[in-house]
């Protein structure tokens, strides 16, 4: 019978008929390269292929306590009239203001500490960068110390800029360390390293910060990086606030992989979508619109599913971007101002 269809087909229009075939032939391939894994086009696949789907990689990621943070203060900054901080610490702590720092001078310190050196204290930045800044400033801060500290180039210095683009230096670089060796020694980690832009007569952007790196007791180098949540929750790089949120962050670095804890910027309009994060209820999954959120996808850095929904998915429902490892947000743990980083 199909054979006598086709020759009808044929003897009404070969076009046709070729065309037909030619369909048939490239749908039925496709299904099979399908069975078999291989990738084909969206618009060939079944509509019962979601259930095949391969789960996503779970990262598996240690807990630990970060006791450093530190925000650009309210107030206007510029090279010519210094900058304000805010540091927020768990311990006793050092802030460390090194201006004009060469990026170089810095590579080669971080690289240091990965090397062995292990950098604790701000005698061994101060060491490790020596000659290699304009100024420098350092300020002593109590954990319950959440003031904002002043830090400027002197004026005789006579410095409104950093030269041209691209520079061979950083406006400001803030480390911040453990005051005390007991603090040292039980904390895995020991340094807070934050790379901050200053506005300047040649360059004006406004103030902000660059690069946040940890630095642990083992030599390990983090770096903090942003989550991107839902809307009306503001995400950063964060300080211990009694409700801020944790989040994960991906490092540069080859062999490791930081997540670190962020803050919520609190507005009026927004303490009770804040509340409903810090109460461990989590914004609703864009999927499902049912579970709460309490996954993070990477590369790409969005929380917006759940358990449930990850499963489904090989591209991130907000950017499409391929889905490549996911882990969980542990809401429940912001409080204690935990960090995540993966186990090897």
């Amino acid at each position: 019978m199909a054979g006598g269809y086709l020759i009808t087909l044929y003897e009404y229009s070969p076009l046709f008929y070729i065309s037909v075939v030619s369909l048939c032939f490239v749908v039925t391939a496709a299904m099979v390269l399908g069975w078999f894994g291989f990738d084909v086009p969206v618009i060939l696949r079944s509509s019962d292929d979601t259930e095949s789907i391969q789960p996503t990689p779970e990262k598996q990621m240690v807990q630990v306590t970060n006791p450093f943070s530190l925000e650009i203060g309210s107030r206007s900054a510029s090279v010519a009239d210094g900058a304000w901080l805010k540091p927020g610490c768990l311990e006793h702590c050092v802030l460390s203001c090194f201006w004009g720092c060469e990026v170089s001078a810095l590579q080669r310190a971080l690289q240091a500490h990965q090397g062995g050196s292990r950098f604790s204290t701000p005698q061994h930045f101060k060491e490790a960068l020596h000659r290699f800044y304009h100024h420098g400033q350092s300020y002593y801060i109590s954990n319950e110390d959440r003031e904002e500290r002043y830090t400027c180039i002197p004026a005789d210095q006579g410095l409104s800029d950093f030269g041209p683009l691209p520079r061979r230096h950083y406006p400001l670089v803030a480390v911040l360390t453990l005051a005390e060796q007991e603090a040292r020694d039980t904390y895995d980690i020991v340094a807070s390293v934050t790379v901050i832009h200053v506005p300047d007569d040649i360059y004006n952007l406004s103030a902000r910060i660059l690069f946040q790196y940890l630095l642990t007791s083992r030599g390990n180098m983090y770096e903090l990086k942003a989550l991107f949540m839902s809307a009306n929750i503001s995400v950063e790089s964060g300080h211990p606030d009694p409700d801020p949120i944790t989040r994960p962050s991906e490092t540069e670095h080859e062999e490791e992989e930081a997540a670190g804890k962020v803050a919520s910027s609190v507005e009026d309009d927004e303490e009770e979508d804040d509340q409903g994060w810090s109460d461990g209820q989590g914004r609703d999954c864009v999927v499902c619109q049912n579970a709460a959120i309490n996954r993070v996808l990477l590369p790409c850095r969005h929380a917006c599913v759940c358990d449930s929904c990850v499963s489904h998915f090989k591209h991130c429902p907000i950017c499409r971007a391929f889905i490549q490892e996911s882990f969980a947000l542990t809401l429940g743990l912001a409080v204690n101002n935990e960090l995540h980083y993966e186990q090897h």
